[in-house]
């Protein structure tokens, strides 16, 4: 396996290969309060996703969101759900090959986009507990609002958010959303994943609630007809409990894309949270995703 840290505008990536031709090139985005480092390591130090999919012949990039992490570039309050699409699309547009994107959480909306945009660069989607699109997300309803903040309450959570800046990560947060009421994250290990959360630049977390009607919609669904995409959610989300994510992968299925919904409630699979790359079967939840991938061959 070689390892190379890229950068391409705005955005800082991981770049491993295989040391054979890769099978197909796999993205693998992060979601919100963190960075792509979730997808090299978990937070009880075994080797995470990008390990298990090099070493089953994929090639395989890791980035950080433009303004987040290592991609830091963009100030917070510049930053839009538009921008990281865009900044996403060149990496996209880099590639010798369509790739396999993989999303998860707020990065959702970005993979429906970048289909949207970048069709024939995306052979296919795999979507892990995806926020949903601006076309089917309720507007939450707003509690209390000033010129600096916002009180909503969302479809399962409460939310105090600024408008401006960052929103940094509470630990209340951490469980809650993060963990969930799952059984499978490492219970020793949730001081050194508290740590490692990062602030969420406050214009992509109202656009991820559909504040004002902000999340990001599809316009045109041409590009989805016959995309194969996989939707993969926990048992013990909080914030994503089946019907929500059973509505995203029907709403896909109207735009034509051929979707797999895979709800984790079997007894192999049962107890995930929100952080399925970070819990301790996050071993056999990627080999899931490579079977899954496997089958488009």
């Amino acid at each position: 396996m070689t390892h190379r840290a890229r950068r391409l505008g705005p955005v800082y990536y991981d770049e491993f290969a295989p040391a054979g031709a890769p099978a197909r090139t796999v993205v693998l985005v992060h979601g919100g309060s963190v960075t792509g480092a979730c997808y090299l390591s978990t937070p009880d130090g075994r080797p995470g996703w990008a390990c298990s999919f090099v070493d089953r012949g994929y090639r395989v990039l890791v980035p950080d969101w433009p303004g987040v992490g290592r991609s830091a570039a963009i100030p917070p309050d510049e930053l839009t759900g538009a921008v990281v699409c865009e900044a996403l699309g060149r990496l996209l547009d880099e590639q010798d090959e369509p790739v396999v994107l993989v999303v998860h959480s707020m990065s959702g909306p970005f993979g429906y986009r970048l289909v949207e945009t970048h069709g024939d660069r995306v052979a296919a989607l795999v979507a892990l507990a995806p926020g949903p699109p601006g076309n089917i997300q309720p507007e939450p309803r707003v509690l209390a609002e000033t010129a600096a903040s916002l009180e909503i309450q969302g479809e399962v959570l409460r939310w105090s958010l600024p408008k401006q800046g960052l929103w940094w990560p509470t630990e209340a947060f951490a469980r809650a959303k993060m963990l969930g009421t799952g059984t499978r994250f490492p219970p020793s290990a949730f001081a050194r994943f508290r740590d490692d959360l990062v602030p969420i630049p406050a214009g992509l977390l109202t656009e991820r609630q559909n504040v004002h009607g902000s999340q990001l919609r599809v316009h045109d669904p041409a590009p989805f007809a016959g995309k194969p995409m996989l939707v993969l959610t926990g048992d013990h989300d909080t914030d994503h409990p089946e019907p929500a994510d059973a509505a995203t992968a029907a709403w896909l299925r109207t735009l034509g894309a051929t979707v797999t919904y895979r709800y984790l409630s079997d007894p192999a699979h049962t107890g995930n949270g929100h952080m399925l790359m970070s819990e301790d079967n996050s071993g056999e939840l990627a080999e899931l995703v490579m079977e899954w991938v496997g089958l488009l061959d």
